[in-house]
């Protein structure tokens, strides 16, 4: 088993089936997305299943997900893919 210090938290962003996006931080991506598809992720994908996931990128920690997750979804729709691509458009 990885200690908390060596685990890798992953932030990701799912296509949902009404065309949102949704994004979320977990540790274990594969099992995250099997729970948001099976109704037992969060409120929103309960009501807006997801299709796909489009994308996601590993960080050290939760904290420094968690701030990569608020500063994505301050991101208007059209410039939350490229923030994975690294991408700085202004």
């Amino acid at each position: 088993m990885l200690s908390a210090s060596k685990m890798t938290w992953c932030l990701y962003l799912l296509e949902c089936k009404n065309g949102a996006y949704y994004a979320g931080i977990t540790n274990d991506l594969a099992s995250r997305f099997s729970a948001h598809v099976a109704g037992k992720g969060a409120r929103y994908t309960r009501a807006n299943p997801p299709i796909k996931i489009l994308a996601s990128k590993p960080y050290p920690d939760r904290s420094t997900a968690s701030i990569a997750e608020a500063q994505l979804k301050s991101l208007p729709r059209h410039k939350k893919l490229n923030f994975f691509e690294g991408v700085n458009d202004g």
